[in-house]
């Protein structure tokens, strides 16, 4: 299994992105993917997460009502849209499957079984 993340970029605070992963294999449906961020110096957070299906999504505290998550399983691919971005921010963001033997809250790093290379994300005040 690959991931393959991609659509960051620098963009000024109040502006918008949207990421996209796109997955090998034929089981992306069959699985539930979330996004991560990394911002230097600091640990790897949860930032969104998306079941199997795209019927229940989660989401971190600071990126609720601004981040969209979503899927096409037809096209292998989950995505990220960012809206009224914050330098805050500002982080290389990772898309991640989650292994089948887990359910429920999205937000455990460790449940994740492949990740994708990452993409930064830079926002300007």
């Amino acid at each position: 299994v690959q991931l393959q993340a991609c659509g960051g970029g620098l963009v000024q605070a109040g502006g918008s992105l949207r990421l996209s992963c796109a997955a090998s294999g034929r089981t992306f449906s069959s699985y539930d993917m979330a996004w991560f961020r990394q911002a230097p110096g600091k640990e790897r957070e949860f930032v969104a997460g998306i079941s199997w299906s795209g019927g229940n999504t989660y989401y971190a505290i600071s990126v609720k009502g601004r981040f969209t998550i979503s899927r096409d399983n037809a096209k292998n691919t989950v995505y990220l849209q960012m809206n009224s971005l914050k330098p805050e921010d500002t982080a290389v963001y990772y898309c991640a499957r989650r292994s089948r033997y887990y359910s429920g809250h999205y937000s455990r790093e460790h449940e994740y079984d492949y990740w994708g290379q990452g993409t930064q994300v830079t926002v300007s005040s």
